[in-house]
């Protein structure tokens, strides 16, 4: 399913397939021969998301842009299934396990790899050719890569990276009452959504 959301609506390129349980959402770009398979939701709220060419986003994969933080994919990236790509950057030959999780201001370099059940904190620099193990956690900028029973270590490095400014653009200190408040008014824009053909997000 093609989206129109907040004045944007999905350019597919003709070599490329969307599965027809797939949704695409607002201001994504699909390039040439990439594949989007059944499930999978591309939602540009209000940041682009932008997929090279020959990429595969796999079965209920959620990539998600937001403000300040577009999900720009290179070329021949793999996108596993469940996984969560949201606001980050992934350069070419980049492989996202399934159920891995890669957090806004993220960027992996060139042909790294996150396996499967990893994260990729928010604000993390992933350097070309790197490995994060299975359920292992990334964090900082460069990356330090930590197995997930190392907490005290991985907070001691995550605390400066903002995670709830940089997902909700809310101090910490405001508390989920009102972060809830603001999220449920910022995702009341899909009220307007209007749902486009293909004709429609053909590429020009």
């Amino acid at each position: 399913m093609l989206i129109e959301h907040r004045g944007h609506r999905p350019v597919v390129h003709p070599t490329a397939t969307i599965a027809a349980t797939a949704v695409l959402s607002g201001d994504v770009t699909v390039g040439a021969g990439s594949r989007i398979l059944h499930g999978a939701v591309l939602s540009a709220e209000d940041g682009a998301i932008r997929i090279g060419a020959e990429c595969v986003v796999m079965e209920h994969a959620l990539l998600r842009g937001r403000a300040g933080h577009d999900v720009v994919i290179g070329d021949h990236v793999m996108i596993g299934p469940h996984s969560h790509v949201n606001g980050a950057t992934l350069a070419d030959e980049v492989f996202i396990a399934t159920g891995a999780s890669v957090f806004p201001g993220a960027s992996i370099g060139h042909g790294a790899e996150v396996r499967i059940n990893a994260v990729v904190q928010v604000n993390t620099v992933l350097g070309a050719g790197t490995v994060v193990p299975i359920s292992w956690v990334a964090v900082g900028a460069p990356a330090t890569v930590l197995p997930p029973e190392r907490h005290d270590e991985i907070w001691a490095i995550q605390r400066d990276l903002d995670f709830v400014g940089t997902v909700y653009g809310s101090p910490r200190a405001h508390g989920m009452h009102e972060i809830m408040t603001r999220q449920s008014a910022f995702f009341a824009a899909h009220s307007d959504d209007r749902v486009v053909d293909d004709a429609e997000a053909s590429d020009a």
